[in-house]
């Protein structure tokens, strides 16, 4: 398994035209210095929701994400979001109706996607 990860990352380094660093077994990779660490888990509290539900992550990608509402029938929903922090995400569902909702959360830079369901009141 740590031979393919190498080979991906090589193979990243050389489609990207930059020099490979380093390479450790925990899934981090660095280019030319810059350490790229993969979002690991997001968390979504509270649910059910209010006012705000806040989005968590294990590691510093809050500006870096992509987020998508959607209602549970899949109409994409506007959302208000606010960066708390580098680790943490606001997002404001005051005048949502009340029902379930699906939250989708991508990460170019990581590969990371993931869709939580969490009910607003």
């Amino acid at each position: 398994m740590i031979k393919v990860k190498f080979i991906i990352a090589l193979f990243v380094s050389l489609m990207l035209g930059v020099s490979l660093l380093g390479y450790s077994q925990s899934d981090e990779v660095s280019f030319l210095g810059e350490r790229v660490e993969p979002v690991k888990k997001a968390a979504v509290y509270p649910s059910p929701a209010t006012e705000y539900l806040h989005v968590k992550f294990e590691t510093p990608h809050a500006r870096k994400v992509k987020l998508t509402m959607h209602s549970i029938i899949g109409s994409i929903v506007e959302v208000e979001t606010e960066v708390m922090d580098d680790y943490e995400l606001r997002l404001r569902v005051k005048d949502f109706p009340s029902g379930y909702y699906l939250l989708a959360i991508r990460d170019q830079e990581s590969n990371y996607r993931t869709t939580i369901k969490f009910l607003k009141r």
